[in-house]
């Protein structure tokens, strides 16, 4: 029987590249989208134009009953749900002093609160099975901090802490959970920095270069893999040496 995974973010680089690669592992794949449609039927396209399935749910992580209802139509389309990767989110470089009250809390709602909410409406199926799989997409920002990016540091740093205190409550259950943290990988928005930036950022990566999105993927699909099933609460770093 085809298991079932949901991927957040899933029509940007990196949550695109997640669903297509869980997709060839045989996962009928769950691409949620917030706002960018065109991305997510690419992602679907993707998959379905190489043989596998997949299908697009609009959903704001960042709501409550959105993620209920989004969830309660993924189940009727393809089953229980047996993965879950936490991939949603958003960017913003300001300076401390000028982040709002509406920042900080939209940061928060999408990245923390939108990881919640997915991950505690899909434990129901996988705490039935006690089986399942739930990663989380950290950032090396949440491991470090980041200059001019508190409120988005702050979110993946919680999410690390949640990966962590969520795996020692499931485990018993069966049910890993685990963070990949990415460094600066070659996607669209980063490209929006410019070349030079883009160079400059290489430079400073040991391996002297941008991370790709597949090598994010790939990192997903070993955790959820049961070559991967002794292992949870951990964070999983996709960084060329830029963190060590």
């Amino acid at each position: 029987m085809q298991k079932t995974a949901i991927v957040s973010g899933a029509s940007g680089g990196i949550g695109q590249e997640i669903a297509s690669a869980l997709a060839e592992d045989g996962f009928a794949v769950a691409v949620l989208y917030h706002q960018n449609a065109d991305g997510a039927q690419n992602a679907v396209r993707r998959i379905t134009e190489s043989g596998g399935k997949a299908m697009a749910f609009s959903c704001d992580v960042a709501d409550s009953a959105a993620v209920e209802a989004t969830v309660g139509r993924v189940r009727a389309a393809f089953g229980a749900v047996s993965v879950l990767v936490n991939n949603a989110g958003i960017s913003e470089q300001k300076l401390f002093t000028e982040i709002t009250d509406a920042d900080w809390h939209h940061m928060l709602d999408v990245h923390l609160s939108g990881a919640f909410y997915l991950t505690r409406a899909v434990l129901p199926d996988m705490l039935h099975e006690k089986a399942g799989r739930i990663v989380n997409i950290a950032s090396m920002w949440g491991e470090t901090g980041g200059s001019c990016e508190v409120h988005y540091s702050a979110a993946k740093a919680g999410l690390i802490g949640m990966t962590k205190a969520l795996a020692k409550e499931l485990a018993p259950s069966g049910i890993t959970v685990n963070a990949v943290s990415p460094g600066a990988v070659d996607t669209a928005m980063m490209q929006k920095l410019g070349a030079e930036t883009c160079r400059m950022v290489s430079e400073e990566v040991p391996l002297g270069r941008l991370g790709t999105p597949r090598e994010v993927a790939d990192a997903v699909c070993f955790l959820v893999s049961e070559k991967a099933s002794y292992i949870t609460g951990q964070v999983l770093s996709v960084n060329g040496g830029a963190v060590i």
